[in-house]
């Protein structure tokens, strides 16, 4: 197995832990505490790590289109955890975590319009299975 995708499916699996766990985490607050405090609590880790494994030697090659796409991420994952949390406050776990994952189809379009990605069959038949679940589970 290629290391991304053991990477890939250990984010998977822990992401499907967060969301559970997030919402086990906001009984009895608001969605914007949770994830202020899973937020800071985020940004300590992932500091650690980069301290001990980012080579400061790297530092110098961070230029400022790097920095601004890099700003503009930081950004959209902000309003996307925003929104999520608001929704798992409210919502189902599951249910909300499946409309999440339709990201995997905003990705690939736009992976295809900015990145010149290709879009195979096997991917868009993906896709729409993506779709036509997210369909199944949000009608009532």
């Amino acid at each position: 197995m290629e290391r991304w995708v053991l990477y890939a499916t250990l984010s998977m699996l822990f992401a499907g832990f967060t969301s559970v766990i997030a919402k086990m985490g906001m009984e009895g607050i608001s969605a914007e505490l949770g994830l202020s405090v899973r937020t800071l609590f985020v940004c300590g880790f992932v500091f650690v790590f980069a301290l001990m494994f980012v080579d400061p030697a790297e530092l110098p090659r961070l230029n400022g289109r790097s920095l601004m796409w890099l700003c503009i991420s930081g950004a959209t994952t902000a309003l996307s955890w925003i929104f999520y949390y608001k929704a798992i406050k409210e919502g189902q776990v599951a249910t909300v975590a499946l409309i999440d994952k339709g990201s995997v189809v905003v990705a690939m379009i736009l992976a295809w319009i900015l990145l010149r990605e290709a879009i195979t069959p096997r991917m868009a038949i993906g896709a729409t299975l993506i779709v036509s679940g997210l369909l199944v589970m949000v009608r009532r």
